[in-house]
């Protein structure tokens, strides 16, 4: 997927919270350990930092959500974790994002951390933000 697909994707997923630009996206991509995983309807992008793996972002398109196709792109980067020696997998989610939530803890994730008003809404007031791990186990140490 191109930055301007990923950016436009993101936009229409996430309409309470700032969509991240084309540019984001292409120096997001263009880092040592980014990883990109799903297509035009749902993706999760990620960024390893041996031995850990950050999910930045997971989208999915409001017509094509409850089908499996975010899941399916997060389990794709785990997996991908899991092959390259990471331990750790974290991440961040808004506290009122229930479908991201019901996700991550179908995945295993488990609340580590937690940051006040982290996210600016522009029709309401912040929301905290949700600090998720997920241990794994390392192929190559398997």
């Amino acid at each position: 997927m191109t930055p301007d697909a990923l950016a436009t994707l993101h936009a229409v997923a996430f309409t309470t919270d700032r969509p991240w630009s084309a540019h984001e996206f292409k120096d997001l991509l263009s880092q040592t350990g980014a990883v990109l995983a799903g297509d035009y309807r749902a993706f999760a992008l990620g960024r390893f930092i041996a031995p850990e793996l950050e999910i930045l972002t997971v989208a999915c398109h409001p017509d094509h959500r409850r089908q499996g196709l975010a899941r399916k792109a997060v389990m794709t980067i785990l997996d991908q974790a899991q092959m390259r020696g990471a331990e750790t997998v974290f991440l961040e989610v808004a506290s009122d994002n229930i479908a991201a939530r019901t996700l991550y803890d179908a995945l295993g994730f488990a609340k580590v951390g937690q940051r006040r008003g982290y996210y600016q809404r522009a029709d309401g007031p912040p929301v905290d933000a949700l600090v998720l791990s997920k241990a794994i186990v390392p192929s190559n140490t398997a």
